[in-house]
């Protein structure tokens, strides 16, 4: 028997449909990644197992479905944060999740020519990372600092836009093994100013 919605409440997603969605936008990073802006979304059904009025049901345009890959990589980043400060020590926490956002970077680089063909560009897309980043580096920082294992001196964002610039400049295909060099370094340098 069919359950009636009352005017104001929100439907739960089904979990199979969660489970879709989920399914698509992990397929649509791998291919994204893979091929680029030419991959057909009928691929991308296909790879999640889905038939393409699935994928239209979830994302009525290409730009949705790019768009979804996105902030489903800067939501795993900002989640990762709270977990690892439950898990792990302040400065193992911190030093995690700097990895895991020249991960972000390089999957953002992986993709970047399918973000470039966003109607209206990438940069509304961009915009509000920074200000989603920001409570939880400042977090890992913070806390880091008040556990006595470092003293960084430097913003967090700033942190985050020198880690950045070492993926954009790419000097190279071991550009994510320099940028955990400087990762290390500062986290290194910042034990030693305590």
């Amino acid at each position: 028997m069919q359950q009636e919605i009352r005017r104001g409440q929100v439907r739960q997603p089904r979990s199979d449909g969660e489970r879709n969605r989920s399914t698509l936008i992990d397929a649509a990073k791998r291919r994204f990644a893979e091929q680029g802006a030419s991959v057909a979304l009928e691929q991308i059904a296909r790879d999640a197992g889905v038939g393409i009025g699935t994928l239209y049901r979830h994302f009525p345009t290409r730009d949705a479905l790019v768009e979804a890959v996105y902030r489903q990589e800067v939501d795993a980043l900002v989640n990762a944060a709270s977990e690892l400060a439950e898990n792990a020590t302040p400065v193992d926490a911190l030093r995690t999740w700097l990895i895991l956002f020249i991960d972000f970077l390089e999957t953002k680089q992986g993709i970047g020519s399918v973000l470039d063909t966003l109607i209206g560009g990438s940069e509304p897309l961009y915009s509000g990372t920074p200000a989603q980043l920001s409570p939880p580096i400042d977090r890992l920082v913070e806390r880091a600092n008040t556990s006595g294992g470092i003293r960084l001196d430097i913003t967090p964002l700033d942190l985050l836009r020198a880690i950045a610039g070492v993926a954009t400049i790419r000097p190279g295909a071991g550009w994510r093994d320099q940028a955990i060099g400087l990762v290390d370094l500062v986290l290194g340098g910042a034990r030693e100013a305590r």
